[in-house]
């Protein structure tokens, strides 16, 4: 009877290890872009973009420049088509890795101005 609940016992620990290290692999880190160039796993860089982009049809490749708050500057790849909204952006996250001099999203999150604030009324 005791090596059922050992058995169980080491069935639940292994479990709860197996769930957390999963758990912390799939954090992504906000990192600025320096810091981007140095890791070799996917973050998030948080930024500014300094252009609206470009789109190659060919190879179904945008590709813009962001800069972030230090004034590091960086290239960003993303495979897929410009994000609707991406002009109004004022802020934007990548998420991805950089790799050959260049940040390779696999998504872009664009923080746009609310179009839903309630104007103030004026008195």
């Amino acid at each position: 009877m005791k090596a059922k609940y050992i058995f169980g016992i080491v069935i639940i620990v292994g479990f709860i290890i197996w769930a957390g290290v999963s758990f912390n692999k799939t954090l992504t880190p906000y990192v600025s872009i320096a810091e981007a160039k140095e890791s070799t796993t996917i973050v998030q860089v948080k930024g500014k973009r300094l252009d609206n982009g470009s789109f190659n049809t060919d190879k179904n490749l945008f590709t813009f420049h962001l800069i972030d708050e230090s004034g590091d500057q960086v290239t960003v790849v993303y495979d897929g088509a410009k994000p609707g909204n991406f002009e109004q952006a004022t802020e934007v996250v990548c998420v991805g890795r950089y790799e050959n001099g260049i940040f390779q999203a696999k998504e872009i999150l664009v923080k746009c101005p609310s179009k839903y604030n309630e104007e103030k009324s004026q008195v």
